[in-house]
């Protein structure tokens, strides 16, 4: 198509829709244990009967203390279990960019832009905000990222029928998003590097993408080597989920052709459900902890470090997104799809502006050492994520008729043969599908026609032979 007529956020491609709904069925229903967790969290930390054993178990420590692994829960929350989840990130992005829709430069372009924008403009709020006010930079990363589980969730809620080419468009943002908080916590959170543990890492890395080259199969020998790659590389410096956001991109996720799955998404299909149904809550139970009060919410508002959150993610995030995108289709010469309009760009845009999971990774990592102001901006990570979320809410309901049509138009199936008839328009077997269906219906109309004919004529005579008795 020529690059004058090309459409941006225009319908998916049907594997790519299929993907896609999978995907974030399975992130929905996390999503929704993930607002479980906080709010249990939340409760949990807050009564005052329950306070001291939410402390006592989230400091709780275990691990062989040989291995340099005597953590915390808290601890191996963060640096374990999300893990799993940068490993289901990498292996998303890996096929976004190999076999999805992705793949296509000019197609990958507004994604990525508009995720890099999306990171970049909170980072610059934050920055002004604490500039101006005279707070610490240190939180400059915490509101550059997008929680899918829980935008995903705030969809759920709400009940809104976002078309599939909105929410794939989420979906890559929240993944590109994921790769860049990877690479600014590898970058400008590692202090101290032991480079014998990060060879002993690197090496283990080669090792597992070799087996994989080879086509080694089997758990028993991927997941101790896994192990043992995440261990050495935690105990390198470098923020362990590292580990697993580098085996993600090294599986492959092209189809061979005596396969009807990659590998990359025979496993992303397995360790999916453990993300966001077990790693993702879990980290939410043992981070989202913080002591909410009337002074804590008043200093959201008011000290700099966490009105710089704040304004990054409700503001930095619904200004980079939509800017990037805008300004992405404006120089790439693409015009919007003609199904949306651009305020529903702005309202995903706004649905960014939640970010949980890794907004409270980077807090922690941001203010290590300092229990006070890391809680208030935790605290700040969650009004900001609140304040996005009711604010995505107004903008997607005010559209939610139109989506509803365009859902219902993307399902239809008139012919019946588990393909949505939109993706079908240009198959001739299609059409003949179609026409003799529309003839049968025609002939049954026909059929019910003559029928209804008939008993009218009948009533009419039966009733003009009464009329003459009555007379007679």
């Amino acid at each position: 198509m020529p690059a004058s007529t090309r459409k941006a956020l225009g319908r998916l491609s049907l594997p790519e829709r299929t993907f896609v709904a999978n995907a974030l069925r399975t992130e929905t229903v996390g999503g929704v244990l993930l607002l479980a967790a906080a709010v249990t969290a939340l409760i949990w930390a807050n009564v005052p009967a329950l306070h001291d054993s939410y402390e006592t178990v989230s400091h709780f420590h275990l691990g062989p203390e040989a291995l340099g692994l005597h953590l915390s829960i808290e601890h191996w929350a963060a640096d374990g279990l999300l893990a799993i989840f940068f490993f289901v990130a990498g292996i998303e992005l890996k096929r976004e960019l190999v076999a999805g829709d992705l793949k296509d430069p000019r197609a990958a372009a507004l994604p990525v832009v508009a995720a890099l924008c999306g990171m970049a403009v909170p980072a610059l709020v934050y920055t002004l905000t604490n500039l101006t006010g005279g707070g610490s930079l240190a939180g400059w990363a915490v509101p550059t990222a997008t929680d899918i589980a829980f935008a995903l969730a705030v969809l759920a809620v709400i009940g809104t029928w976002l078309p599939s080419a909105l929410r794939a468009f989420l979906l890559t943002l929240a993944v590109v998003d994921d790769l860049f908080a990877i690479l600014i916590i590898a970058v400008f959170f590692t202090a101290d590097i032991d480079l014998a543990a990060l060879g002993g890492a690197a090496l283990g890395l080669a090792a597992f993408w070799l087996l994989l080259r080879k086509g080694v199969r089997g758990w028993y020998v991927y997941v101790p080597l896994a192990l043992v790659i995440w261990a050495l590389m935690y105990n390198s410096g470098v923020h362990a989920t590292v580990a697993g956001v580098a085996m993600g991109l090294m599986l492959r996720c092209t189809r061979r052709d005596d396969e009807e799955h990659s590998p990359g998404e025979q496993i992303e299909h397995l360790v999916r459900p453990l993300s966001a149904g077990l790693a993702v809550p879990l980290f939410a139970l043992f981070s989202a902890g913080v002591s909410v009060s009337g002074g804590t919410l008043g200093e959201v508002f008011t000290r700099p470090e966490t009105l710089g959150v704040v304004l990054g993610l409700v503001l930095g995030k619904a200004i980079g997104i939509f800017g990037g995108t805008w300004l992405t289709a404006r120089f790439t010469r693409a015009s919007l799809s003609d199904d949306l309009a651009w305020a529903d760009v702005f309202a995903v845009a706004t649905l960014a502006g939640i970010g949980f999971t890794v907004s409270l990774l980077i807090g922690e990592l941001a203010f290590d050492g300092d229990a006070s102001t890391t809680d208030a901006v935790k605290a700040a990570v969650l009004v900001a994520s609140l304040i996005a979320a009711g604010l995505a809410t107004v903008l997607l309901k005010l559209r939610n008729t139109k989506y509803r049509a365009l859902y219902e138009t993307e399902e239809r199936d008139e012919d019946l043969d588990g393909i949505p008839d939109v993706y079908e328009q240009d198959d001739p077997a299609y059409h003949l599908r179609m026409a003799a269906i529309h003839e049968r219906k025609a002939a049954e109309h026909r059929r019910m026609a003559e029928l209804k004919t008939a008993e009218r004529l009948a009533e009419v005579t039966g009733g003009a032979g009464e009329d003459d008795d009555r007379r007679a």
